[in-house]
């Protein structure tokens, strides 16, 4: 990959949040398209995806109208994107994954790496954002963003630079690193210090500076239970999933949407290199953008849509990463560097910051 730098537009698996859907939906249009003659009859397609939410959104949307419609099977093989990402690459060429679901930086190395396609026009496939064609199908849009008690500050977070106000000075539960949500505070520290991704420096001795820590937090369970328990004031989290438990557990918390931006995350559903179901493959992805199934996602797990033409209401539109400016406001970093630099960094990070 060409090092550049990032331009405006991920730690572990996302979370898993209960989900309950009764709505009942007709059959999607894409379903009657006559290229789906291609689709035989008892032919079975293999997902790799996260469980919960997902899972359960996926079936009611995708999977169950597929089933229905042509007679196939849907076979969901579940658990955390490590464990799949392995199996693709292992059978690369070969797969028995029809479609799996990767990371925004893992998508694309696994098209660089001839393990899945990189995304070609299918149906619904015109209406997503350009930064969600890259790697495969972006379906989800989520973001790494300081996150705080209201309670415990005295004024609103609304950039990256307050983390270094004086009123969180030991108040803070910083991310560990590596993970997604370490790496993106750490990479908004260099940010706003003069470096980037090719200059790290700035963000570590930044990071530094905030010493002493109130805690890090390894786990959105373990960040939530310091928040209950009023021990730390203020973290860098994914926005979707705080944004859930402060509606659902502690409203003193708020998802800020600083106005340096945000660095992305995103679910890509990515289809195999050689799986001998292609017409079927395309078909779930088609699905999984189709705006029954986007909307699902907002609803009840606040990911934001990657298709344009989605409209939410005002109200719900705000708890996620929806619309062209919300989107402008993404950051997209060189994924590629910064994994090359995992290691390196890791030790730093031991030695600089949680020593």
């Amino acid at each position: 990959m060409t090092e550049k730098k990032p331009s405006l537009v991920t730690r572990r698996d996302f979370g898993r949040l209960a989900l309950g859907a009764s709505t009942i939906i007709a059959a999607p249009a894409i379903l009657t398209r006559p290229v789906r003659a291609q689709i035989a009859p008892g032919s079975r397609l293999v997902v790799g995806i996260w469980g919960g939410a997902q899972e359960r959104i996926t079936r009611q949307f995708i999977a169950e109208p597929l089933m229905e419609r042509y007679g196939v099977e849907i076979e969901y093989v579940l658990g955390g994107t490590p464990e799949r990402r392995a199996r693709a690459y292992q059978e690369r060429g070969r797969p028995s994954f029809d479609v799996i679901y990767l990371n925004i930086f893992e998508s694309r190395q696994a098209v660089k790496d001839g393990v899945t396609q990189a995304a070609r026009d299918i149906e619904n496939s015109d209406d997503l954002y350009e930064l969600a064609k890259l790697g495969g199908y972006g379906v989800a849009f989520n973001a790494v963003t300081p996150v705080y008690d209201a309670t415990m500050v005295d004024a609103p977070m609304t950039s990256w630079a307050d983390f270094w106000r004086p009123d969180l000075a030991g108040k803070i539960a910083w991310p560990t690193y590596p993970g997604a949500q370490g790496t993106a505070a750490l990479l908004m520290a260099a940010r706003l210090n003069g470096g980037d991704e090719y200059n790290i420096d700035p963000g570590f001795k930044a990071v530094a500076e905030l010493k002493p820590f109130a805690a890090f937090q390894g786990s959105q369970a373990q960040l939530y239970g310091m928040f209950d328990a009023d021990q730390v004031a203020a973290s860098a989290e994914f926005g979707s999933f705080t944004q859930k438990y402060a509606d659902t557990q502690n409203p003193d918390i708020m998802v800020s949407k600083p106005s340096e931006g945000m660095p992305v995350a995103m679910n890509v559903a990515c289809i195999t290199e050689g799986t001998e179901n292609q017409a079927l493959a395309e078909a779930w992805v088609s699905l999984h953008l189709s705006e029954a199934c986007q909307r699902a996602y907002a609803e009840e797990i606040y990911y934001g849509p990657t298709i344009k033409s989605l409209e939410l209401p005002p109200e719900l539109a705000a708890k996620c990463v929806y619309g062209e400016e919300d989107v402008a406001n993404l950051i997209d970093f060189d994924w590629e560097h910064v994994i090359a630099q995992q290691g390196a960094w890791s030790s730093r990070f031991n030695r600089e910051i949680q020593s």
